[in-house]
């Protein structure tokens, strides 16, 4: 065997950092071994192959900052030989969808279609994508997560130090962030701002799609609407997000008789067949504005995603009839 390759396929033993302080074992690899299939990653752990400190480990043990994690050969050939590619509209979207940068923080443009992460089907999505594409920064996570369909603005975290403190003001800390959506829902809306406060929960019904429904006992769901531009059928509403629920503005708007248009899961067909007629071909979700006092620095920020040129020609379709 060649000596680069000898090298390549040797036990590496790596010491952990103080972005990676505190992060489940599980979670680190998977991270540093992008393309590894889960399955494989506990089975290495589990058999003894990865150790901490030269100790056996469960795959939800806590790192600390000095321990030296032994990473076996295999799980890293595997993630050499089966590692997926990076999309296209990933990559465009890294190279001209960058809304804010800097040492701690980015926030991009997310296109519709594309998943925040990988999972059942995805192989590659914008957390893995942008690990691949930049490999420098070492440490890379989604603060917050935008359903495949919703396009706009998505924050990521370029430390550990950051993700904490944003994962904090998500909770209502002292850096607490504001979310902004635009949504095109079914109808005239009647009145101004309102408030929606509906407890959610998940479930899994006979078709096996998983699906978030309003439920007494559930967890609790806060969302504010508020009309912005009113049509003979739907109304363009400006929708701010207090919490994150899964599909939280599609349950919501649902509930209140005003779905989302082009959601075909808590939606209406027949609306949604009037706006394919429009051109609409993808949920009219878009995170348009994420306000947040900057973790370290205290400055505020201001960040907002123009809204997509097909949903804007939706828009002029409608103000036309």
């Amino acid at each position: 065997m060649p000596a680069n390759d000898a090298r390549r396929y040797a036990v590496e033993y790596v010491t952990i950092d103080e972005n990676h302080g505190g992060q489940r074992l599980d979670n680190y690899l998977l991270s540093r071994l992008n393309g590894v299939p889960r399955s494989v990653v506990y089975r290495v752990i589990r058999s003894g192959q990865v150790r901490i400190n030269m100790r056996r480990v469960a795959p939800a043990s806590r790192l600390a900052v000095g321990d030296v994690v032994r990473v076996p050969p295999l799980t890293r050939r595997i993630g050499q030989t089966r590692r997926p590619g990076v999309p296209a509209d990933v990559r465009a979207m890294a190279q001209s969808g960058v809304l804010y940068e800097d040492d701690d923080m980015l926030v991009i443009n997310k296109p519709a279609g594309v998943a925040s992460h990988a999972g059942t089907g995805i192989a590659v999505g914008v957390i893995e994508g942008l690990r691949q594409l930049n490999p420098q920064w070492g440490f890379l996570e989604l603060v917050h997560r935008l359903d495949r369909d919703t396009s706009g603005c998505l924050m990521l975290a370029k430390n550990r130090r950051t993700l904490l403190v944003l994962h904090a003001a998500l909770r209502g800390g002292q850096c607490a962030i504001s979310k902004q959506y635009l949504g095109l829902v079914r109808g005239q809306w009647r009145g101004g701002r309102r408030d929606v406060r509906v407890s959610l929960r998940t479930s899994r019904p006979s078709g096996g799609d998983r699906i978030t429904v309003s439920e007494i006992g559930g967890r609790t769901a806060h969302t504010e609407y508020g009309p912005l531009e009113r049509f003979d059928c739907a109304t363009l509403m400006q929708i701010l997000l207090f919490t994150g629920r899964t599909h939280q503005i599609r349950a919501h708007s649902a509930h209140v008789g005003h779905p989302l248009a082009g959601d075909r899961k808590y939606g209406d067909s027949q609306f949604n067949r009037q706006m394919r007629e429009l051109g609409l071909q993808r949920l009219f979700l878009h995170a348009s504005q994420i306000a947040i006092t900057h973790p370290h620095t205290r400055k505020p920020l201001d960040i907002s995603a123009p809204l997509p040129e097909e949903l804007q020609s939706v828009l002029s379709g409608l103000r036309m009839r």
